[in-house]
């Protein structure tokens, strides 16, 4: 059975994976151009950059979130305000990446449909 903690990760992965996939063709085959300057200036440099850096960044994200629950449920208190406060912070940090991902793939199917 999967463990709830990793849902979310999937998700980012799943979607970032499309974002990764979009952006590739719109970038390397279909001649747009990639809008962050950081990843446009290693776009530059090629496919394989590209992705080791965009795919490794998308899993170090994601699994940010399993490590950041799992140390926030050591917490003894769980009752507490802070451990509260904590854990909105992080499904809502959460929230806002995969609706940030979501837009990002939508953008870039949009431009790939032009």
């Amino acid at each position: 059975m999967l463990r709830k903690e990793v849902i979310p990760s999937l998700l980012v992965i799943l979607i970032g994976f499309i974002d990764c996939v979009t952006t590739v063709i719109g970038v390397f085959y279909s001649g747009d151009r990639e809008l962050n300057p950081l990843m446009a200036s290693i776009a530059s440099t090629g496919l394989g950059a590209f992705l080791l850096v965009k795919i490794g960044a998308t899993i170090f994200i994601a699994l940010t979130y399993i490590f950041a629950r799992q140390i926030l449920m050591r917490v003894p208190d769980k009752n507490g305000r802070a451990f509260r406060y904590s854990f909105k912070f992080l499904t809502f940090a959460y929230a806002g990446l995969l609706c940030y991902l979501s837009l990002a793939v939508a953008n870039n199917l949009l431009v790939l449909i032009r």
